[in-house]
């Protein structure tokens, strides 16, 4: 990653940062503070102007920018004294099988190993969300679990059974059991 310095006289500095997908970002300092934020599609095409910022609000932009306000980190270098569980928020689509269910009475934790400790409907927040609390769509669950517990329960979400078949929706349809049985028996059909 490049960055490109040049003064312009009686204006003040430019600085262009080369970006991944060979665009760059232009940013001008000028002499009483201002910042005025460009992006050049390539080196060789005009610059658009993003935004013109008096001297505070550049400051405020950043220490945004810089993570002095919030920190990022790299989900794989995350180490918490959780061993390798996460926690992971889970949208409740409207067609989720669970809709009307309680997560006790879907067995959650015992389908697919993550724990449930907070369901977040809107601004109400439900801890340990137990038998009184059916699941409604656009709920948010708040789950703690390995990775692949955390892929099990997305799973169950949305109602995707181990063979890769949707629940939700499929009344009538084969169970795991039967679709082995049916691909079984076109393979041998096909045998003979």
């Amino acid at each position: 990653m490049t960055v490109y310095e040049s003064d312009i006289p009686g204006v003040g500095r430019k600085f262009e940062l080369e970006l991944d997908d060979g665009s760059r970002a232009v940013v001008l300092h000028h002499h009483d503070g201002r910042r005025e934020v460009f992006c050049r599609p390539d080196p060789e095409s005009d610059s658009e102007q993003i935004f013109d910022l008096p001297a505070e609000q550049a400051r405020r932009l950043g220490s945004i920018l810089t993570g002095a306000h919030f920190e990022s980190v790299d989900a794989a270098d995350l180490s918490v004294p959780l061993g390798d569980a996460i926690i992971e928020w889970v949208d409740v689509p409207a067609d989720s099988p669970l809709v009307g269910e309680t997560v006790p009475g879907a067995n959650v934790r015992g389908e697919t190993g993550a724990t449930v400790v907070a369901l977040q409907r809107g601004t109400d927040t439900f801890t340990n969300p137990g038998a009184d609390v059916p699941l409604e769509p656009a709920d948010v669950l708040v789950a703690l679990g390995t990775r692949a517990q955390q892929r099990s329960l997305a799973r169950l979400v949305e109602g995707v059974t181990e063979f890769g078949d949707s629940t939700a929706g499929s009344a009538g349809g084969p169970t795991g059991g039967e679709a082995e049985a049916t691909a079984g028996e076109s393979a041998d059909s096909a045998d003979e």
